[in-house]
């Protein structure tokens, strides 16, 4: 692709003025990559549409070349993958391309069925807590793989995959995605129990789908996969990035403002636009998109995360800044991912008023009761948030301090914005468009 992202790695933005305009979000992160791997798959060519110009799309089409196939960028938006030759790529190689990035382990479903081993690079990523693999290696295993490991490759081999039962201790996304590409084409009948359902999941199922695979998705979690001997090309445009088109509807409330975010869909936003609208965010839904703002004064809320079709843990961080804004006090819950709210230490240190604790203070207990992450927050508001200089720690923390900055009164420098671009198109760009008064550096 043709990166039209900018180099910078800070932004000073003056914040504390209601924002207005109109955006475009494309395809998810989450789902787009996914999808890239998928046409590995097969040796036909596909064609992906809606895509976002963001460094993770890049980095698994740099993965794709160093295994064979061929990126080419059609048109902006439109990639065409074409993985007719594959091989083994340099370990080192991958890893260095791909250091920060947890996609590598996903190869290996389609790596196997083509080249009969996959040799890749240890995991990276976004510093918010323990994501460990072995849910992954554990369901290549039982499918016929064998695995060794060492510090800096993991090299994975089958003559043959076959199809399993597998159930998940938890219903992870990356779990359920490395089953799906890794049994579509092993023989025999796979059944995983307590698979995630994300929308992204669904929109990776109807990829396959189109590929020729035969998936059903049943009640209570499980999804039941017929192995096929053969895959074809496919062409499909990709879900709308939900977690983005959710920031930039906190971003509206939070400003007072009004954005209409082109591209947003209504059913991936459902649960986020009832709790939206809980606590005094509104919106209006078009053929175009949604349109975002702010319907009453704000006021405090009770919520946890939780798995699709609860409410997303990537849409907690930025939801958070805007209920520093609302009247009374918040409670939220986080059950997905331990450490999340290690973001909030600096929100108050730009005047919010936060405080951690270790109790599951929610409805349920989760899984990390009696443990000693600080895994719910109390939220008191409104506060004025006042500028600072703040270094992004992972991707969605990033976009959250650019949220507080937005809102803050006065200057706010935010270093390491390059993370922020692994996620977000035309991140400055889109904030600009809205009347964000950046200053330059």
């Amino acid at each position: 692709m043709n990166s039209t992202m900018t180099s910078k790695d800070t932004l000073i933005i003056k914040g504390g003025k209601a924002l207005n305009g109109t955006i475009e979000v494309r395809g998810a992160k989450n789902a787009v990559t996914k999808i890239m791997v998928a046409t590995l798959l097969s040796a036909e060519p596909s064609i992906i549409h809606n895509v976002p110009d963001i460094a993770d799309v890049q980095v698994v089409g740099e993965m794709i070349r160093l295994v064979g196939g061929k990126v080419e960028q059609l048109s902006e938006g439109v990639l065409k993958i074409t993985p007719t030759d594959l091989h083994q790529a340099d370990t080192l190689e991958l890893h260095k391309i791909a250091g920060t990035s947890r996609i590598p382990i996903l190869f290996a479903g389609p790596l196997l069925h083509r080249l009969k081993e996959a040799k890749l690079p240890t995991l990276g990523g976004c510093e918010i807590g323990p994501r460990p693999i072995d849910f992954h290696l554990r369901s290549l295993q039982t499918m016929g793989a064998t695995i060794n490991e060492d510090e800096k490759a993991i090299t994975i081999t089958a003559d043959s995959l076959h199809g399993a039962k597998i159930e998940l201790t938890y219903p992870s996304v990356g779990a359920t995605e490395q089953v799906l590409l890794t049994s579509v084409l092993a023989s025999g009948v796979t059944e995983l129990r307590n698979a995630a359902i994300e929308p992204e999941i669904i929109d990776l199922i109807c990829v396959l789908q189109k590929m020729g695979a035969i998936i059903d998705v049943g009640i209570n979690r499980v999804i039941t996969i017929v192995g096929v001997e053969k895959l074809q090309g496919f062409e499909h445009s990709v879900l709308t990035d939900r977690i983005e088109v959710a920031s930039w509807a906190c971003v509206a409330a939070a400003t007072n403002g009004k954005i209409m975010v082109k591209g947003a869909q209504q059913e991936p936003m459902m649960t986020f636009l009832n709790t939206f609208r809980k606590v005094g965010g509104e919106f209006g839904i078009t053929s175009e998109g949604i349109e975002f703002w702010r319907g009453r004064p704000l006021t405090g809320i009770t919520l946890e995360t939780d798995v699709h079709p609860g409410f997303m843990t990537d849409w907690q961080q930025p939801f958070v800044v805007l209920i520093t804004q609302a009247e009374g006090l918040s409670t939220i819950h986080e059950t997905v991912y331990e450490d999340r709210f290690a973001f909030t230490e600096t929100l108050n240190t730009m005047g919010a008023k936060i405080q951690l604790y270790q109790e599951c203070l929610g409805g349920t207990h989760c899984r990390f009761e009696n443990s000693n992450h600080l895994h719910s927050a109390v939220i008191s508001g409104p506060t004025q948030l006042t500028g600072s200089n703040i270094v992004v720690p992972d991707l969605r923390a990033g976009f959250s301090y650019v949220v507080a900055a937005l809102v803050a009164k006065g200057k706010t420098s935010i270093s390491g914005m390059k993370t922020v671009e692994r996620g977000y198109e035309k991140f400055e760009t889109k904030l600009r468009a809205i009347g964000t008064e950046i200053i330059s550096t």
